[in-house]
């Protein structure tokens, strides 16, 4: 199976990938390429970017949530014909599980996809230096599949003058340079980046990026560089497909400023199990959509929208409604934090919420809990027995009732604690899930809202 892609990798995180990234998907969309996008591993955030750049959905690709074949069919599942595939990676090219491990890096995913590399280089401050940092990532390259570099923070003398000693010491493209652009920066807050519609201006910096990459960067070698890629070895696609959008069950999604983060992968599996998929916002509806079945409440940051979450009584009182008539509910991370009786913000104030979870949840001022997780059932309810399903974890808050009825497993150092709250139609904890690492999951929580739809007649 053909398709022309390239990773675009950095050799640390905070080295520009997704400004680059971003920039490049929009200069080949203006020159005409029918380009895709997918981002490797568990962030939500820089998919959105890539979304808004593209106007369709990003896709992530993670193996170690799915291995390598699945994560393969994954990507085989965006292929029609004749797209150019743009892949950005996460952190440095070669950190993957604990910071140690190949399983879920960037090389693990370029290698097991076969994708040629283009490393994206921090230079700022830098002069001969950058080449012994990029030798080193080449020497590491067991693969070599690293085709290119650019060179970021980099000024256009500075460029002229390395440019050529690294080609000519270390025999690789370097295909440019993008210099520092203080006013076009991609904002960060404690989680990642700011999502994009929090941003002014966002499609205009987008345009001014991709102007600039245009100028300073030779993205017709980039093409000829995923031109060369190599055919897809064992990538049918996966059995993953949707079904009509006029089937029951109905699962409500919560969506929008404070719930956003969500995996399409996860949905394609729930409509591959028969569930029709609705959106609606905790933050602005009154109701439920009609004839709800199941609500999912995915993460985001409902900590920047407390007073309007505490203030739409009607929704918390739709909720509490859905939830007491044993309506299958499942929420993650922020969704989690939203069903709590209080939010409590870093200043000590306190907002109510849902109250459908006994307890408060707490900024505690640092990461709590951070990185892959596998999750476990103390008892079989949405999983089959002796089976996990793979997904992570990362948040700020707390909660004093976070739930014992699973065990999260950390895949790096086997350490493990107790988590979620996992009752007969209830799947509510901090863990974001990926469906397809285990779809029985996806299949059960589907499964309960067709009892529940038959039930409730």
């Amino acid at each position: 199976m053909r398709l022309d892609r390239i990773m675009i990798a950095a050799t640390s995180s905070g080295s520009g990938k997704t400004t680059i990234t971003c920039g490049m998907l929009k200069s080949l969309k203006k020159m005409g390429e029918n380009v895709i996008s997918f981002k490797c591993g568990p962030d939500y955030i820089d998919p959105m970017y890539h979304e808004k750049v593209l106007g369709v959905s990003s896709r992530n690709l993670d193996t170690f949530f799915t291995g390598e074949e699945t994560t393969r069919k994954i990507m085989a599942d965006q292929i029609y014909g004749d797209e150019l595939a743009v892949i950005e990676g996460v952190m440095g090219l070669f950190d993957g599980l604990g910071g140690v491990r190949e399983e879920g890096s960037s090389y693990h995913l370029a290698r097991v996809t076969k994708t040629p590399i283009v490393l994206v280089v921090n230079a700022k401050g830098m002069g001969r230096s950058v080449i012994p940092l990029i030798a080193g990532f080449l020497s590491y390259d067991t693969g070599h599949l690293i085709k290119g570099v650019i060179l970021n923070r980099m000024s256009k003398g500075a460029f002229e003058i390395l440019a050529p000693v690294i080609k000519d010491e270390l025999n690789i493209e370097v295909l440019g340079y993008y210099p520092e652009q203080k006013d076009l920066v991609l904002e960060s807050r404690h989680l990642g980046l700011m999502i994009p519609d929090e941003i002014k201006d966002m499609q205009k910096n987008l345009e001014k990026i991709s102007q600039k990459l245009q100028e300073t960067i030779d993205i017709s070698r980039l093409i000829r560089i995923a031109e060369s890629s190599e055919k897809l070895s064992s990538c049918e696609k996966s059995d993953f497909v949707g079904v009509t959008e006029n089937e029951a069950p109905l699962i409500a999604v919560a969506k929008d400023e404070a719930f956003c983060f969500y995996y399409q992968d996860n949905f394609k599996l729930l409509k591959h199990y028969g569930a029709r998929i609705q959106f609606f916002s905790i933050l602005h509806d009154k109701q439920l959509p009609p004839g709800t079945d199941g609500l999912l409440i995915g993460g985001g940051y409902p900590e920047l929208y407390l007073q309007e979450l505490s203030s739409n009584l009607h929704m918390k009182s739709e909720i509490r409604k859905a939830f007491n008539g044993g309506m299958p509910v499942v929420a993650e991370c922020g969704g989690f934090m939203y069903l709590h009786e209080m939010i409590e913000d870093e200043n000590g104030d306190k907002f109510d919420m849902a109250g459908v979870i006994p307890g408060t949840c707490r900024n505690m001022g640092k990461t709590v809990r951070f990185g892959y997780i596998e999750v476990r059932e103390k008892n079989s309810n949405y999983l089959p027995a002796n089976t996990g399903i793979r997904g992570h974890e990362f948040h700020y808050f707390d909660s004093s009732h976070n739930g014992d009825d699973c065990i999260a497993v950390k895949p790096a150092s086997g350490k493990s604690y107790g988590c979620i709250i996992d009752k007969k139609n209830l799947f509510l904890g901090f863990p974001h899930l990926y469906y397809p690492s285990n779809p029985v999951f996806a299949e059960n929580f589907v499964k309960k809202t067709v009892e529940y739809h038959r039930n409730k007649r």
